[in-house]
């Protein structure tokens, strides 16, 4: 799962025209019209730039409203990476693709899939809209191809390997499916300096973590788990019995502290970028963190109830920090 994933989600891929891993070859994550209204005729780069955004308006509401607060240009190039990333999420979550008669198969699924971007991005006919566009901004925004090479390489890890022991286990699995797409997204942001680079991936890291506490169950259905072993060691909790056992509530208290303590680090850039950027990035830093505000609320229990920040918090969140700027964050405070 990538920091753009979310299990609760209906997959992008099959809202596009692919149906997952089956799909994924050829019009993967294909974005073919179907579904969705384009004008006949369009273009297809157009047509692209059309349905990552719709992508993104569906499955990451947090990155669509904070992609509200940039200028139109640089908003479809969000739009883009989080379709190309959510694609490529979606062949590996698609249901069953990772059982043992079929991992083979999506392996290939993610490659070709991969493939095909990295010629769109050289500049061959795009095989379907949304890689058309998603190269197009690869290219515009001059983003490192090794990005995306770090991307796909911890997609395809999640075809063989199911939990991580230790923290840094899992920091080296999030480093190719979550802090990089904090690296994929500065360009577009056009940080003012280049100490940005460390808290844009403090920030990759934070959103995945919320994701990986807030779809525990989800990812248990899938044979995952994302916590790293030894936590649960230490506080004798087990994810398996999908109960807010003591023991298991103690272990989410110490998960959340943890990923707070991401958010910090990442509160370090925001005054590093653009006023619109920075507002951009300010709406999608408050609206991920009180995910984990959601969690807490419903007392760690994230096997019985989804944490979600309803819509009318994110309109108002992203109407307040468009009139008044993000929030001044003091250190020590999430």
């Amino acid at each position: 799962m990538s920091a753009v994933g979310s299990a609760g989600a209906s997959g992008a891929a099959g809202a596009s025209g692919a149906s997952g891993a089956a799909g994924a070859s050829g019009a993967a994550g294909a974005g073919g019209a179907a579904g969705w209204a384009v004008a006949a005729g369009a273009p297809q780069l157009e047509v692209g730039y059309r349905l990552c955004a719709e992508i993104t308006r569906r499955h990451g509401t947090t990155y669509y409203w904070g992609a509200r607060l940039l200028p139109a240009e640089r908003r479809r190039h969000v739009h883009a990476v989080y379709a190309l990333c959510r694609l490529a999420d979606d062949i590996v979550d698609a249901p069953g693709a990772t059982e043992p008669d079929r991992v083979v198969a999506t392996g290939s699924a993610l490659g070709r899939f991969a493939a095909a971007f990295a010629r769109a991005v050289q500049g061959e006919p795009a095989v379907s809209p949304v890689l058309a566009a998603a190269a197009a901004s690869a290219r515009a925004c001059d983003i490192p191809a090794e990005c995306f090479d770090r991307f796909f390489g911890a997609m395809a890890q999640d075809l063989t390997t199911t939990a991580y022991d230790s923290w840094d286990d899992l920091l080296a699995y999030m480093d190719g499916s979550a802090a990089v797409i904090g690296e994929m997204m500065l360009p577009v942001l056009r940080p003012t300096d280049p100490r940005a680079l460390a808290p844009a991936r403090a920030l990759g890291l934070a959103f995945q973590l919320t994701n990986f506490l807030r779809d525990v169950g989800e990812d248990l259905d899938r044979g995952r788990v994302y916590i790293p072993q030894e936590d649960p060691r230490r506080f004798g909790a087990d994810p398996a019995q999908r109960q807010a056992t003591p023991p298991w509530r103690e272990l989410m208290r110490f998960e959340v502290a943890r990923n707070r303590e991401l958010y910090r680090e990442a509160d370090a850039g925001i005054p590093m970028l653009p006023p619109a950027s920075a507002r951009c990035v300010g709406t999608a830093r408050e609206l991920y963190a009180r995910i984990l505000d959601r969690i807490e609320a419903n007392c760690y229990d994230v096997f019985t109830t989804r944490a979600r920040v309803p819509l009318w918090r994110k309109a108002a969140v992203s109407t307040r920090i468009l009139a008044l700027g993000p929030p001044a964050r003091k250190a020590g405070i999430a």
